[in-house]
């Protein structure tokens, strides 16, 4: 029997096929929801009474995902990093709109969201893909739960796969010299780039982005201003990092600033005899047109190197996570580390890093004990 109620008030009836319908008053309007069982369709009605008391209008009550995330996409588009933006669009286009665009903001559930993870590593989706999917649904509802779109975040009670962190390889100090020196027996100007790499800490897309003009020889210092991207219609671009801490300057000892000074008269005979062939774009570490390196080009490079110098098979970053570990197991204080690593700030090179102090962990251990007995 149906039970007709005033105003932002609703009603619940039982449908022939043994189904519960509910149904409330919006702005002169009519919403409804139908559920398995009674209690569910309580819990419904319940709940959008309480949307419609904090103003929710009926506009609002039918707007789809798909709805949402474009107007989303739009205003984080004045936030973000073109890269993260095209990411976010890509992803929500790939990934969210063909399994839940159509669904209302209001009819969203945990259920419904955690559904379309499992669907997605069921059909062989990458794990870190779905975790990139399920930030972008938790930021945005986030965003509607503000606006008062919805009561709650749905997207909080779902559960993204967790990935494996890869375990990070570093080279101990022989082995950093056995690539160095493999390197400049090969004089094909890769010394200096993981020379740099190693002594700097810089990220892969921050080497192959530096140029001269960012390099002082004299004062023995460099400007990290850019990382290569990857830019539609343009190709491989120096473009400004994610992050302000990401853009710093680097001091350089003497050696570093001779290696860099026998790389540019390297880079500067290759150019005479690439001859119109060459592009002068400035890189410090170019391609063989002057051009910049495709990443990919510079990961083999770095692999083939590494087999022919009879060492472990490691990342590119790897060099990274070896400058990081120099630093902090010889004494380098951890805030010094993180400025020149280009952190935000020291916590986060303690998350990365933190492991590899155990000699400080002791120094340190000992040097309270002896505070407290007054040695």
């Amino acid at each position: 029997m149906t039970r007709k109620r005033g105003n932002k008030e609703g009603s619940i009836h039982k449908r022939p096929n043994g189904s519960w319908r509910a149904q409330i008053s919006v702005n002169g309007g009519r919403l409804g929801f139908t559920a398995k069982t009674r209690a569910e369709a309580q819990a419904w009605l319940a709940q959008m009474g309480s949307q419609v008391e904090r103003g929710l209008t009926l506009k609002a009550a039918r707007v789809t995902l798909d709805e949402f995330l474009a107007d989303w996409l739009k205003t984080a588009k004045t936030r973000l990093t073109f890269e993260s933006w095209r990411s976010y669009n890509q992803l929500v286009k790939d990934y969210i709109s063909p399994g839940l665009g159509s669904v209302k903001l209001r009819e969203l559930t945990p259920l419904l969201i955690q559904r379309l993870y499992n669907s997605q590593l069921d059909k062989g989706i990458g794990q870190r893909t779905v975790q990139k999917t399920h930030a972008i649904l938790r930021a945005s509802l986030n965003s509607a739960k503000k606006m008062g779109v919805m009561t709650h975040n749905p997207a909080n009670a779902a559960s993204p796969p967790k990935t494996k962190t890869k375990e990070m390889q570093i080279l101990n100090e022989n082995q950093i010299r056995r690539l160095l020196q493999t390197a400049k027996l090969e004089a094909d100007g890769s010394y200096a780039l993981y020379y740099l790499a190693i002594v700097t800490g810089m990220r892969q897309g921050e080497l192959l982005a530096l140029r001269w003009s960012e390099v002082d020889l004299a004062k023995g210092s460099l400007q990290v201003k850019y990382s290569l991207k990857r830019v539609p219609d343009q190709g491989l671009q120096p473009r400004q990092p994610k992050t302000q801490s990401s853009v710093r300057a680097i001091k350089i000892g003497i050696e570093t600033c001779q290696v860099l000074s026998a790389h540019a008269s390297t880079i500067a005979e290759r150019q005479v005899k690439a001859g119109d062939g060459w592009r002068d774009l400035g890189y410090v570490f170019p391609a063989k047109n002057g051009m910049a390196i495709e990443p990919a080009e510079a990961y083999r490079g770095l692999h083939k190197l590494l087999k022919k110098a009879g060492l472990p098979k490691i990342r590119f970053h790897d060099l990274r996570h070896t400058a990081a570990s120099l630093m902090l197991n010889n004494g380098v204080d951890v805030l010094i580390a993180s400025k020149r690593l280009g952190h935000a700030k020291p916590s986060i090179t303690l998350d990365f890093y933190g492991h590899l102090l155990p000699n400080i962990q002791n120094q340190v251990a000992d040097l309270l004990e002896a505070v407290v007995k007054g040695r």
